[in-house]
């Protein structure tokens, strides 16, 4: 077996932390974890993560940009092959991974992140704008599929994507303190309601 090479070997200690951290923010939440417990997980050296990341406010943020590229990607796939509004739906309404059980930890210390980083302003700039283009990304997926399927939303597209990551995020906050909260049955209607059935044409 050959040995890896320098660049392999930064990869993989790249992903190890990312995982670690992944496992730690979920189980610890965002300001309990340390960079010991990220470190001591992945099997490497404080200076590996400050190397990779700077920190563990670095670390989060990577994890988080890894997290919404693969959703942005599985959104967009499933958006363009919706054949109608219940195809639609279904595909803005997580089965699985958003609604798991990690999901409401993972939301606790998400909201905790957001609550710290208000009160860093130079953080908070880079996160806001980050998180805008994102939105961007979905309302011109959603416009896209909207007009090929004739739906006309109820509120204007950048307000529905602001919205929804609101429920989402709120749903899956609520089900960390009540995990009786049917957290699908309620996003399926909100969405439902902004989605509303294509006017048909008039013969």
């Amino acid at each position: 077996m050959s040995r890896l090479t320098r660049v392999q070997q930064q990869q993989r200690t790249h992903e190890r932390l990312l995982e670690a951290g992944r496992s730690v923010f979920t189980r610890r939440g965002f300001l309990a974890a340390t960079v010991e417990e990220v470190v001591a997980e992945a099997g490497y050296t404080r200076g590996a993560l400050y190397k990779h990341f700077g920190g563990k406010e670095g670390l989060w943020l990577a994890i988080t940009d890894t997290q919404v590229e693969a959703h942005l990607l599985h959104l967009d796939n499933c958006l363009g092959g919706a054949s109608d509004r219940d195809e639609l739906i279904a595909a803005l309404i997580p089965v699985g991974p958003a609604f798991n059980e990690d999901e409401p930890r993972w939301s606790v210390a998400s909201y905790e992140f957001v609550a710290w980083v208000a009160g860093e302003p130079g953080l908070s700039a880079t996160v806001v704008a980050a998180q805008r283009l994102r939105e961007r990304r979905i309302v011109e997926m959603l416009e896209r599929d909207c007009a090929r399927l004739g739906i006309r939303p109820a509120m204007p597209l950048p307000q529905v994507v602001v919205a929804m990551g609101l429920l989402g995020g709120g749903l899956a906050l609520r089900r960390a303190v009540d995990p009786a909260t049917d957290v699908r049955a309620i996003a399926e209607s909100v969405v439902s309601a902004v989605f509303p059935e294509p006017s048909r044409k008039e013969s």
